[in-house]
């Protein structure tokens, strides 16, 4: 694996160790040394502006950066000498700027990245000691090196296109193997075994399973977009509606697992199903190699056999004919078709050229449209409740009193507040928080190991190749790990500093900054429109349960016409997941929160582990959808039971939205399980597998309105 997350790293890694060595390079040659820190400061502007795209869409988006750049550091030049003015104009700035995160991923990097050299160029302009005599000297340095690092990212993607689908698709069969490793867990024979912690450990893998999904749409979606995929991603688009098909069987349910290990202790079914999901798990895991090194996938046949001793466990417990364990069978048997099917799709994937292309392959495109959509996607986020909304106000006054304080006690290299706070302040308490700890240690530890290399290499050039190094590393680690990226970015300013004999100046003020701009984010996080977890953990809870009743009715359809996987249906399940994925994340930034508002907490977990279990119902009954109901019983099932448990997951949701009391007990939904749970022994298979899952659904019920009429009872009026 760590083999994998190198070549994951490689190519990002080589652009920048190019940019920031072409550009050394250029500064040695020239002797002109002082060029070298904002061709730097460029480049990183530019990388961290960098989003995935096909070569197209990244020269589009670098043509916009290059233009943000250019009208940011030049009204920075312009307005610097007029602090009134400046204040204003960078308030409304970043205003303006942090709220095109509401129109993607890209317009959001983009945005942020322009903000970051916009307090680049105050550096610079510092260095100056404030003088503003060539307007265009500074900017055309900082626009230079971010064009340097934008056509080099843009060749790249020329010569090496499909190289992130590849990363992403290897990512997304990565997670679903140790997702298919943590749920052979709960095979474990063992009497009161602890579901709930492994199903809490499994909701949490089933989040980054569903963002490693949606990361792979969008990078397969920017090489799609309207026209007819090429062969190749043609092939990855196949291998991703394959992990789609694999994860809704992986996150299926058909089974109380505590019954299960209860009444076959003394057999061996549990430990063969157990070895067959570690088995497939391990086989995804491969796949992900194979696609990440581009090597064949070669699918173990010994499966096969596995299978046939699992099916040989289950014909030996049904001679033996025990009445109680009539329907822990059946169950155990859909597991073991569900297994089968898993087998298949596995094997599929050794070559995904021969699947037939899905009858509906179409792609969700989130991005906007047209002006319309922008402003529409625009106004909807202009509102208190918006967590982007507050942050687009939190973070200009955080900003201006940075400002204040530079211009208050006026410290040397002043500025390089106003950049930690722009890096510490987040949307959240939680991620804040966690910035603003590994924003301090690692710029401790930079400054730390910059003073020793400083004694121990005083040569100009080995000092230069360091700062390229630690460059890399920055890039490399920014995403997974802070602390090491904020002490190797450190690094790399110091040595640049010091190439134009500045170096050891930097060192007190650098720390003093980054204490006061931590202390600033913190402080405006946690005073100004904090946006609690805890308090709007019922409207989380709520979205996640009408996620859940979308997909339910969605499924339901489904049995009146077979298996069809159409957008609608990818849409509603993709929805549900999400969600499913949103609350454990809500739940882990609560836990960072102050004492009172993750008072909820545990009921915020114990809900996700049976929203959860929920969803796994949901998923083992889109499973096998295979084939419709008959005639005489889709009007009971899809217009009747289906919709009366819809309706119910609704009910449940609309309460916890509006604070409303919500009934802890339902005799309709008791009955409603019996009814489900009592089939005569000549029902259709077909026709009994839904009916069990629907009473799985019904019997989640309970539970689910307990915890929920506790958390509004306790909610503050």
């Amino acid at each position: 694996m760590r083999r994998l997350w190198a070549l994951d790293k490689f190519s990002y890694s080589v652009r920048v160790f190019i940019a920031l060595t072409g550009s050394m390079a250029l500064c040695w040659f020239q002797d002109e040394m002082a060029l070298l820190i904002p061709l730097f400061l460029g480049i990183i502007a530019s990388a961290l502006a960098e989003t995935d795209d096909s070569w197209q869409g990244r020269l589009n988006a670098l043509a916009v950066t290059l233009v943000c750049f250019t009208v940011a550091a030049l009204s920075v030049e312009l307005l610097f000498p007029y602090p009134i003015i400046f204040v204003c104009a960078l308030a409304l700035a970043s205003f303006g700027l942090t709220m095109l995160g509401a129109l993607g991923e890209r317009y959001g990097a983009i945005a942020s990245a322009t903000l970051i050299l916009s307090v680049y160029t105050m550096i610079g302009v510092d260095q100056r000691g404030g003088e503003v005599t060539d307007v265009w000297h500074e900017p055309l340095l900082l626009v230079a090196g971010a064009a340097w690092y934008g056509l080099l990212s843009v060749l790249w993607q020329v010569l090496f296109s499909n190289q992130p689908v590849q990363q992403s698709l290897a990512r997304l069969f990565r997670e679903l193997g140790y997702y298919l490793k943590l749920k052979a867990t709960l095979f474990e024979p063992i009497r009161q075994l602890d579901v709930e912690a492994r199903r809490l450990e499994l909701a949490q893998q089933n989040g980054r399973v569903v963002a490693a999904l949606n990361a792979a749409k969008e990078i397969i979606l920017h090489r799609v977009g309207d026209g007819r995929p090429g062969s190749k991603v043609s092939r990855y688009l196949k291998l991703y509606f394959l992990a789609q098909d694999i994860h809704e069987r992986a996150s299926s349910s058909h089974y109380p697992y505590n019954a299960l290990a209860e009444a076959f202790f003394h057999s061996d079914v549990l430990f063969r199903c157990q070895r067959l999901l570690r088995q497939q798990g391990a086989a995804c895991r491969r796949l992900s190699e194979s696609i990440q090194l581009r090597q064949p996938f070669t699918y173990d046949a010994s499966f096969a056999e596995a299978l046939s001793d699992l099916d040989a466990s289950l014909e030996h417990l049904r001679s033996q004919n025990n009445p109680a364990w009539r329907s822990l069978l059946r169950s155990l048997r859909a597991l073991a078709a569900n297994l089968a099917t898993l087998d298949r799709l596995l094997s599929d994937a050794s070559n995904p050229d021969t699947l037939a292309d899905a009858t509906d392959s179409s792609l969700l495109d989130r991005s906007p449209r047209n002006l319309a959509d922008v402003w529409s996607r625009l106004r909807q986020q202009l509102t208190p409740t918006s967590l982007l909304f507050r942050h687009a106000l939190r973070l200009p006054l955080a900003l201006s009193i940075g400002y204040g304080m530079v211009h208050l006690i006026h410290p040397t290299q002043g500025y390089w507040i106003m950049l930690t706070t722009l890096f510490v302040c987040q949307p959240n308490y939680g991620a804040t928080r966690r910035k603003l700890v590994q924003r301090i240690i690692g710029t401790a530890i930079g400054l730390t190991v910059g003073w020793a290399l400083f004694d121990l290499f005083p040569s100009a050039i080995i000092q230069s190749m360091f700062a390229v190094a630690a460059g890399v590393v920055f890039f490399v680690h920014r995403t997974t790990r802070y602390t090491l990226a904020t002490a190797a970015i450190t690094l790399m300013v110091l040595f640049c500093f010091n190439q134009i004999g500045d170096g050891y100046g930097l060192f007190l003020p650098r720390l003093f900054d980054t204490l006061i701009g931590s202390l600033i984010a913190g402080l405006a996080v946690l005073l100004f429109l904090p946006d609690w977890q805890g308090r709007s953990l019922n409207k989380v809870l709520a979205t996640t349960l009408s996620c859940n009743s979308i997909y339910l009715r969605q499924i339901m359809q489904q049995y009146a016409h077979g298996k069809r996987d159409d957008l609608a249906y990818r849409l509603a399940r993709r929805n549900a997941h999400n969600a499913d994925a949103a609350l454990s994340t809500t739940l882990a930034n609560m836990l960072m929160e102050p004492g009172h508002f993750r008072k909820d907490a545990d009921v915020g977990f114990r809900f996700l582990v049976l929203s959860h279990t929920l969803l796994s119902y949901l998923s083992g009954l889109g499973a096998h959808r295979e084939t419709p109901l008959p005639a005489p019983v889709r009007e009971q099932l899809i217009d009747g039971v289906g919709e009366s448990l819809a309706c119910s997951i609704d009910e449940i949701a609309a309460g916890l939205s509006s604070k409303l009391p919500v009934a802890i007990h339902s005799d309709d939904e008791e009955a409603l399980a019996n009814s489900l749970e009592q089939m005569p022994e000549e029902v259709d298979e077909g026709q009994r597998l839904v009916q069990t899952q629907l009473a799985l659904i019904c019997r989640q019920l309970g539970p689910l309105r307990t915890l929920a009429a506790h958390l509004v009872k306790d909610a503050p009026a």
